[in-house]
């Protein structure tokens, strides 16, 4: 029974050590497979416009008007049903009458401009002429304003012109965060970068020391990595860290945080994780990466890992480099020991070595 709770497939002996490592090629763990990452959403290829009117014929006459233009109409009699459609569907356009029953249009529109789901651009529509009702609307952010009665073409222009500046609003947010991931995102992998790494491990040390929380981390090296460049080419060994991380991101959980620290080397944050859990990570890790062999264009290769743990409060840790260095000094007795395992460093000062896999 290893510490913490984590049993061998079979009997091991325990020696000990004073470099503080402990080591394994084996454990019995559980495979959890985290959701993937959501992808980014594009501006739809057919408008999705909501139409609120409690006179039933005009509303018609709108809802007809819209969809004989292609664009995808739901119809509400009241702007109470509207909003609470609101919460479950999205909607790229809102025409809103200002006159109806129970909740006003101009409320409504208050109300949802005061959301903060991106930006749903709202057009009043109403009988009354007078500038007072135009600034009125206008000034708690509708985005424009249409009078009855209206010409048609003139309703259609002016959704056209609402729609063009959403789907524009829409291409520039989607531009900032892609921006925003690059800045974090190593080019490669898709893992985050390094900087990354430093401004998540200085916040979630801070919560471990303040909150006197368990925090692990695992240092990985993909196991003769220089061999396959030598032996490929740069272009196999740039498809074998690509399915590296990929089969990296699928072993983890939502919470652990995942970076290329560089070339060959990856880490893993496991806040709020002990040592038997941080041990369960990096054991489906290990075996998620050697479980079968990288598929690349020429060639088909055996791929494997060695693992350094180290976890936080432990004896010699009072500081995040020292958790780091480490975790990098288990990496380095996990090649020692033969790679393919994991070296644990921690304060009972032991090795653990175990027979082999086979």
């Amino acid at each position: 029974m290893l510490q913490g709770g984590v049993s061998t497939k079979r009997d091991a002996t325990l020696n000990g050590d004073a470099s503080g490592l402990y080591t394994a090629n084996t454990l019995s763990v559980a495979s959890s497979r985290p959701p993937p990452p959501r992808a980014p959403s594009n501006p739809p290829a057919l408008a999705r416009v909501a139409v609120v009117d409690d006179d039933r014929l005009a509303r018609d006459r709108v809802v007809s008007l819209l969809r004989a233009r292609g664009h995808q109409v739901t119809a509400f009699e009241s702007a109470t049903r509207l909003l609470e459609a609101y919460k479950q569907a999205a909607f790229d356009l809102v025409l809103l009458d200002v006159v109806m029953e129970g909740m006003s249009g101009v409320e409504a529109c208050r109300i949802l401009k005061a959301r903060e789901e991106g930006f749903v651009p709202v057009v009043l529509v109403t009988s009354r002429a007078d500038p007072d009702a135009r600034v009125e609307g206008l000034r708690i952010g509708a985005d424009d304003y249409v009078c009855k009665p209206f010409e048609e073409e003139e309703l259609l222009a002016r959704v056209s012109s609402m729609l063009r500046i959403k789907r524009a609003f829409d291409q520039l947010a989607a531009s900032r965060n892609r921006m925003a991931e690059l800045a974090v995102l190593d080019d490669l992998t898709g893992l985050y970068n390094v900087r990354y790494l430093q401004q998540r491990f200085a916040e979630e040390w801070k919560r471990a020391e303040r909150h006197r929380e368990p925090l692990a981390i695992a240092m990985l090296d993909v196991d003769h990595f220089k061999l396959v460049n030598d032996q490929h080419g740069h272009d196999v060994g740039d498809a074998v860290l690509r399915e590296v991380s990929t089969r990296l991101k699928g072993s983890v959980r939502d919470t652990d945080v995942v970076a290329r620290y560089g070339g060959e080397e990856f880490v893993v944050l496991l806040p709020s994780t002990q040592l038997a859990a941080a041990l369960v990570v990096a054991e489906r890790i290990r075996k998620a990466i050697g479980s079968r062999r990288v598929e690349t264009a020429r060639a088909r290769l055996d791929v494997t890992t060695s693992i350094g743990v180290a976890l936080y409060p432990s004896r010699g840790v009072s500081s995040k480099d020292q958790l780091l260095r480490a975790a990098d000094a288990a990496l380095y007795r996990a090649k020692e020991e033969g790679r393919d395992r994991i070296c644990v460093h921690q304060e009972q000062m032991y090795v653990f070595l175990p027979e082999d896999d086979s």
